[in-house]
């Protein structure tokens, strides 16, 4: 019994460090899509907060008849390839500012 718990969490151990280390070569990053070339599989990338351009070679698994310029999205950026794109979400909305109270 006590071999198979030691297997057990060598096991467990083994599949944390390999979640990990894929989760790190992963950048997730908001922005603003500049323009997307589908024949060549390129998206030019603006990340939130820059004003640099990233040109971006999109996985076979990106469906770029999705995506346009001007889009704000979230993207899923490993190394020079682009793995993911979903629309950003939506900030809240700004709370209104209260009426003032008084004499």
């Amino acid at each position: 019994m006590k071999k198979i718990a030691a297997v057990f969490v060598v096991v467990l151990m083994v599949v944390s460090l390999v979640s990990l280390v894929f989760a790190a070569g992963m950048d997730m990053q908001k922005g603003t899509i500049k323009s997307v070339d589908a024949k060549a599989g390129t998206v030019v990338f603006c990340a939130e907060g820059t004003n640099a351009d990233m040109t971006l070679k999109a996985d076979k698994a990106v469906d770029l008849s999705k995506v346009k310029a001007g889009d704000k999205v979230q993207v899923s950026v490993e190394k020079d390839t682009l793995k993911h794109v979903m629309a950003a979400p939506a900030a809240a909305p700004a709370a209104k500012p209260k009426a003032p109270v008084g004499c």
